[in-house]
C-alpha cells in the first residue's frame, strides 16, 4: 500500500509558510517505518540531494567537512571506503578534479555500485589482502592522500551494540589507512560518542599530527554520529 501523506503549515516569519508532510500509517507499515519515511519526506538533505544530483544526503556531511578542513585538494589521490551509493565519491571527484586528470579516487565497497564519472570502483572487501595491491595496479607509484570512510554497520537500534560495531569498522579502516597512506597524509571516518572511541583517539594521535571531531550540520541532531579527522599522517 503506497504511503499517503498530509501538508501541514505553521507560518516562520512574514508572509512565509513552511510546509511539513504528514505521513499517515498504512496497514501493514510499523509506526518505525512511518516516522523514517516522515523525516525522509521533511528532510531538506534529502530534497537537496535531488535537486543536486548526489545519491545520498551523506553528501553533504563531506562537503561540510572539507569546507571546514581543506583536505581534498585538486590532483590528489583519495580512497573512499564503504563507497556505495556514492555520495561521497561525487562530492570527492568533483574536489580533485578526476574528470580533468588531476587527482585520482579509488571507490570500494562489497557491494555493486553505479559508476561515478572519473572514479575508479573496486567491488572487493578492503580487508582483503590483495585490496591494496589491486589500488596499487590503479594509482602507479602516487600513493594516498586521503582515506575517507563513512562506513557504518545495519543498527540494531541498541545504543552499545552500534557504537561498538561502527568502532569496530573505524578501527579497520584507520589499520588500512596506516598500509597505505603517504606521509602527511589524512584519515577521515564516521564514529559515535558511546566511550570507547576515546582509546581510539589516543591510538590516532600517535600515528597523526592532528586530530580533530567534527559534526556536520547535515548529521542529524539526535544521532550521537561524528566524524573524526586525523591529518599529517607520521607515516609508518
Amino acid at each position: 500500500m503506497m504511503a499517503k501523506a498530509s501538508k501541514t503549515g505553521g507560518k516562520t516569519g512574514k508572509g512565509t509558510r513552511e510546509l511539513s508532510v504528514r505521513v499517515k500509517t498504512a496497514r501493514g507499515r510499523k509506526p518505525s517505518s512511518t516516522k523514517w519515511l516522515q523525516r525522509q519526506l521533511n528532510d531538506p538533505y534529502v530534497a537537496a540531494a535531488q535537486r543536486d544530483g548526489y545519491r545520498s544526503r551523506a553528501a553533504y556531511k563531506l562537503v561540510e567537512i572539507d569546507d571546514k578542513l581543506h583536505f581534498l585538494k585538486s590532483g590528489c589521490c583519495v580512497v573512499d571506503l564503504g563507497a556505495a551509493p556514492g555520495g561521497w565519491s561525487q562530492v570527492a571527484s568533483k574536489r580533485i578534479r578526476t574528470e580533468y586528470g588531476g587527482g585520482h579516487l579509488v571507490a570500494i565497497d562489497i557491494n555493486p555500485m553505479d559508476a561515478v564519472a572519473g572514479v575508479h570502483f573496486l567491488q572487493v572487501d578492503f580487508m582483503d589482502e590483495q585490496a591494496p595491491g589491486q589500488i596499487g595496479e590503479l594509482l602507479g607509484d602516487k600513493g594516498v592522500d586521503v582515506v575517507l570512510s563513512d562506513m557504518a554497520a545495519p543498527a540494531t537500534g541498541h545504543r552499545q551494540t552500534d557504537h561498538l560495531r561502527i568502532m569496530g569498522l573505524c578501527e579497520l579502516a584507520l589499520e588500512f589507512a596506516r598500509e597505505i597512506l603517504n606521509p602527511g597524509g589524512v584519515f577521515v571516518a564516521k564514529v559515535l560518542a558511546g566511550g570507547t572511541e576515546h582509546t581510539l583517539l589516543a591510538d590516532m594521535k600517535r600515528d597523526f599530527k592532528i586530530v580533530k571531531h567534527i559534526k556536520p550540520k547535515a548529521s542529524r541532531a539526535d544521532s550521537a554520529e561524528m566524524y573524526v579527522v586525523a591529518s599529517g599522517y607520521r607515516g609508518s
